[in-house]
């Protein structure tokens, strides 16, 4: 049976979760647009070997936050301890897909001795200082969109250059949005999770990373990380064209990560 757990971040902001399995504590942070159902086909495959938590992320779903000054990396990965609290886990792994992958990061960054694991599923780009001034130019428009003429138009900037599955999982999930928390929550364009990938050396959390395969998920970023980050392994299996749906991403990715956990850890 899944619950819905209402707890809040350390600002006091009331956000919303999802609890379903026994065992472990499993997070699953789903990428930037979607919300927490994106990752439900994943969690089906996982549910009986973990407690799994997916949240819907500050400013999607029901998690509204429509105050941009509410959105940045640090508040992000605090919203994800919150949750540990809240579930009383001392300790838990993480699965990031986008957007949640960045905020598997910086948790394991900010606060190593609390996650077991983490699995990062298409990695964002980490930008120079050029192409950071790109992005947040674009994430503003993408909010001005929004704000004027809806989601659907905002999305019109990014979707024709990204894989199939992360159109498809947003379309679902704009009829259980906000667009005025969807517009403040680009103002995470404005912020800057890392300077360069080598900031991540730092991370010695076991990682499994599965490579994404677009422009702002590059292959090559995950191969990258996979040798700078002293932990981290590549999955064998990546992001592809043929990976369409929720369902899809639960089916291609959950062997192989079922078997790294279970590898690294026994049962969690």
């Amino acid at each position: 049976m899944t619950s819905e757990l209402v707890y809040h971040g350390t600002d006091g902001w009331p956000l919303h979760a999802y609890v379903v399995g026994r065992g472990p504590v499993l997070i699953l942070l789903h990428g930037g647009g979607p919300d927490h159902h994106s990752m439900c086909p994943l969690a089906e495959h996982l549910a009986d070997r973990y407690t799994l938590a997916l949240p819907d992320i500050r400013g999607y779903g029901r998690s509204v936050c429509a105050d941009s000054a509410c959105h940045s990396w640090a508040q992000y990965a605090e919203d994800v301890i919150s949750l540990m609290d809240t579930l009383g886990a001392d300790t838990a792994g993480l699965i990031g897909a986008g957007l949640g992958g960045t905020i598997t990061l910086r948790v394991c960054m900010a606060q190593p001795d609390r996650i077991r694991y983490a699995v990062l599923i298409s990695v964002e780009a980490i930008e120079d200082d050029e192409a950071k001034a790109a992005e947040t130019a674009l994430m503003d428009e993408f909010a001005d969109r929004v704000r004027a003429h809806g989601i659907d138009a905002g999305w019109d900037l990014f979707l024709p250059d990204l894989q199939p599955l992360i159109a498809t999982l947003v379309r679902d999930a704009i009829p259980r949005s906000d667009p005025a928390s969807i517009a403040a929550a680009a103002a995470i364009g404005r912020d800057r999770a890392f300077r360069s990938p080598a900031e991540l050396a730092a991370v010695t959390t076991p990682t499994l990373i599965i490579p994404g395969d677009d422009n702002r998920h590059p292959t090559e970023l995950a191969h990258r990380l996979s040798d700078l980050m002293p932990s981290a392994r590549l999955a064998p299996v990546s992001m592809s064209r043929a990976v369409r749906t929720a369902d899809d991403m639960g089916t291609t990715f959950a062997p192989s990560i079922l078997d790294y956990l279970e590898g690294i850890s026994g049962v969690g």
